[in-house]
């Protein structure tokens, strides 16, 4: 993988923690890895919700909104690696799964869009 691709989607994924604690939630875990998995963000939303979070981070437009961009074998693989932070946690409450979209230019901020309970 080149190295601007990854970071475009390190510069993503700060845009979306700094976004995300802007609107009051709290950034528990970045990059968390189990098995073949990953997750982008793990948070408490306002609410008290465990939320697991996906990056897309695009240069440019035109591909579809946010949702979109997570097929069924990432649903999959996202939820198995929150099961697994679940279990290493010890966390049985109410959990979600959202998408957050950053678009850039030029390496600069253009949207951010943030889809709530995006899957399943």
């Amino acid at each position: 993988m080149d190295t601007n691709h990854l970071d475009t989607g390190k510069t993503g994924e700060t845009l979306a923690a700094t976004y995300l604690e802007e609107k009051g939630y709290r950034i528990l875990r970045q990059n968390f890895r189990s098995g073949k998995g990953e997750i982008d963000l793990i948070a408490w939303s306002p609410e008290g919700c465990l939320v697991f979070i996906e990056v897309k981070t695009r240069a440019l437009d035109g591909f579809g909104g946010p949702e979109e961009a997570v097929d069924r074998k990432k649903q999959d693989m996202l939820a198995r690696t929150a099961g697994s932070f679940m279990m290493q946690t010890g966390h049985e409450g109410a959990i979600r799964f959202d998408i957050i979209s950053v678009l850039l230019l030029k390496g600069q901020l253009q949207r951010i869009r943030h889809a709530e309970d995006a899957f399943f």
